[in-house]
């Protein structure tokens, strides 16, 4: 089957004036202005399968707008080569719209003081969209997103949650082969967090829709991905499965132990202890992190059953957003022969 993305040598270079400091710096500048090149995306190839969640992710200025503008046909390419359903993107971005959709975070497709289902019916013009095929799919969106009760709500009187959930709607009524979210969590509260995920993922499994993902929330990333793909600087530095991420880059644990008596722990990567205020050194709770490359985590288990009567213990991964963050960083717990590119 062949990818519904491919991507080549993929870069682009923007020219910015530089601003000379002082009056006679801008005068200077008005009359002999001097550019410099930024390279935003160097040089980048990858493959997207249909029906593959992507997590695109990378910390601010990293690249990620800059691609995904150039997928969707807004930017044109410096270098490189790209396809997407077959279309470059570019050159045919009109094709391509009718079978892409995307949901950015400021960029909102409902017209904020009329209810959702006028605008849904007027992207169903423009996607032209026939009257009977429209209906059919609107049932199918109302009925995925619950979205009955809100249809004829002014969308400013939504609720973040609801109008998030109108947005996907909204972009998914020509029936998309992919879909571009771009933070589609964010500012959500715990409930609709997870909601929204959910949801996802059922129209994942239930159309097979490939869906690129950009967010900064780790918990996205975690629950919906079945890849990730980080960039830094314009470069991939990273493009994994996210259960080979978090295999090969999670060689911490994390134990958490609650005693029914007060205990004395002597071990090492003890990070967390509650006193129980008689005498330094003693507790009923603690949490440690252990190496596995360097400690065998059986060992260290048994050492804290032998301290006395355990209430609770649980073992638990390192979090992957500090996962992500060393990568970012090119910390000590990133293997330097997996999925690293140097610095231009």
């Amino acid at each position: 089957m062949m990818p519904v993305v491919t991507v080549s040598g993929l870069t682009k270079r923007f020219q910015t004036k530089v601003k000379q400091p002082g009056l006679s710096g801008s005068v200077r500048s008005l009359l002999r202005p001097e550019y410099q090149t930024i390279d935003a995306v160097r040089g980048i190839s990858f493959t997207v399968e249909r029906g593959e969640i992507l997590g695109f992710i990378g910390p601010n200025g990293a690249g990620k707008s800059t691609t995904i503008k150039m997928l969707t046909g807004i930017l044109r390419p410096t270098a490189g080569q790209l396809r997407v359903l077959g279309l470059n993107p570019g050159r045919d971005r009109v094709r391509l719209a009718f079978h892409i959709g995307s949901v950015f975070g400021q960029k909102s497709q409902l017209w904020f003081h009329l209810p959702p289902a006028d605008s849904f019916q007027l992207l169903a013009g423009i996607y032209e969209i026939p009257a009977p095929d429209y209906q059919k799919r609107l049932d199918f969106l109302v009925d995925l997103f619950e979205l009955g009760e809100l249809l004829s709500i002014p969308v400013r009187r939504l609720s973040l949650g609801q109008r998030v959930r109108c947005e996907i709607a909204a972009s998914l009524l020509h029936q998309p082969e992919i879909i571009f979210l771009d933070e589609p969590t964010i500012g959500l509260d715990v409930v609709v967090k997870q909601r929204i995920r959910d949801l996802i993922v059922k129209l994942n499994r239930e159309e097979k829709t490939t869906i690129f993902l950009t967010s900064h929330d780790v918990g996205d990333i975690e629950q919906l991905c079945h890849r990730v793909m980080i960039i830094n600087h314009g470069a991939i530095v990273l493009d994994e499965p996210i259960q080979h991420l978090k295999s090969h880059y999670l060689n911490k644990k994390v134990i958490s132990v609650r005693y029914s008596q007060t205990v004395r722990i002597d071990l090492p990567g003890l990070v967390q202890w509650k006193e129980d205020g008689t005498s330094e050194g003693h507790g009923y709770a603690a949490r440690i992190e252990v190496d596995t490359l360097t400690q065998n985590l059986s060992q260290v288990i048994a050492q804290l059953l032998s301290y006395g009567e355990v209430a609770d213990i649980t073992i638990s991964d390192q979090p992957l957003e500090q996962i992500i963050a060393a990568i970012y960083t090119g910390g000590p717990e990133l293997p330097p022969e997996r999925g690293r590119v140097a610095d231009a």
